[in-house]
């Protein structure tokens, strides 16, 4: 079975996104992210510039899609305060309705007792009226049962106006309460697009960071040269470095590789092999001449950025670099982005220096 081979620029893409993904998690790929503690202070300033500069791009990518999550649930709460404002509205109108309606069943009820209250003391004086007079107390008689009976009807009505204005009082703070909820989301998302807007405009940008690291490189250079010992080397697809290169120049390879350029060589090597290059590439003196008297240039041993892992001789499909190489051509276009220089005389050799 075959499988379609995945689009370079989106084999990239997955990459910074996952080393942006495992970045935010503290976690690491292999070579990802800042060399040891143990490594000089400027090595390892280095390592984390090249690191930051090469997962800019995911980073700022990650940010842009929490930003775009963000903005559809600024949204989203923007249509509930909307509705939440409508149903505070229609809740306070009921409230006001059924306080209106209330005052006005209390003080028809105040008006019925009242009434009430006068019928039955003219009934009273009819009463005891002299001559009696069944006529007047027969009709007094009636206007109390007919005002006792409004006041009855006033007193339901009463009832049930406090229950409509209890509801509605309850109804008002339901829904205070809910539009207080929604504009307190509103606000918490807003504040979040406002954090994460901030933390895009402070990523600096790639070529800033791998320009900081540049000017590190000398530094670098004189602080592990002293202490240099092989156990401060990685291992990258076969070719050994320094641990504080090895996830630039990884990455290194994996883009050229997404652009079709197959990129390998010879890293770290020890003094002694050092020695023997000079003696096999015809130098004058092994200890004295310089590189350029060689045949081939070759380090005075002590000297060479390749016994600290900080080097490496370039090829490509087995093949020695040479300024019409393609891969020679890729590398004067991107290799400056991983923290790699070339040097002038020698189109496969490139360090963090140029040297």
């Amino acid at each position: 079975m075959t499988t379609r081979p995945e689009h370079p620029f989106r084999a990239r893409a997955r990459r910074l996104t996952a080393a942006a993904i495992l970045a935010t998690a503290g976690l690491t790929l292999p070579f990802a992210g800042p060399a040891d503690a143990a490594v000089p202070v400027a090595a390892n300033s280095w390592s984390t510039l090249m690191y930051r500069s090469l997962t800019v791009d995911a980073q700022i990518a990650q940010l842009r899609t929490t930003l775009a999550a963000q903005q559809t649930t600024f949204n989203t709460r923007v249509g509930e305060v909307t509705e939440a404002k409508i149903a505070n509205g229609a809740a306070q109108a009921r409230l006001a309705a059924a306080t209106s309606a209330e005052t006005t069943a209390t003080a028809q009820l105040t008006t019925a007792v009242a009434a009430a209250t006068a019928a039955k003391q003219n009934l009273a004086k009819a009463s005891k009226a002299k001559p009696r007079n069944a006529a007047a107390v027969t009709s007094a008689t009636g206007a109390v049962t007919a005002a006792v009976k409004t006041v009855n009807l006033r007193k339901a009505a009463v009832e049930r106006a406090s229950g409509v204005l209890k509801q509605a009082r309850t109804g008002a703070q339901s829904a205070t309460t809910a539009l207080n909820a929604a504009l307190a989301a509103w606000k918490t998302v807003s504040g979040a697009i406002t954090v994460t807007q901030q933390r895009i405009t402070a990523v600096p940008a790639a070529a800033d960071l791998a320009g900081q690291a540049a000017k590190l490189s000398k530094d670098v250079v004189n602080q592990v040269r002293p202490a240099f010992t092989t156990a401060d080397t990685a291992q990258v697809y076969g070719v050994t470095v320094h641990k504080s290169v090895a996830y630039a120049f990884k990455r290194m390879v994996d883009d050229a590789k997404a652009d079709g350029i197959a990129i390998s060589g010879g890293g770290f090597r020890t003094k002694q092999r050092q020695i023997e290059l000079r003696t096999i590439n015809g130098c004058p003196d092994v200890w004295t001449a310089p590189a350029s008297s060689c045949r081939v240039p070759t380090a005075i041993p002590g000297r060479s950025l390749h016994e600290i892992g900080m080097a490496i001789d370039i090829t490509s499909d087995g093949k020695t670099l040479t300024p019409k190489s393609t891969a020679f051509a890729w590398l004067k276009v991107h290799a400056a982005q991983y923290g790699f220089v070339n040097l002038p005389a020698e189109a496969w050799h490139w360090s963090i220096t140029g040297g």
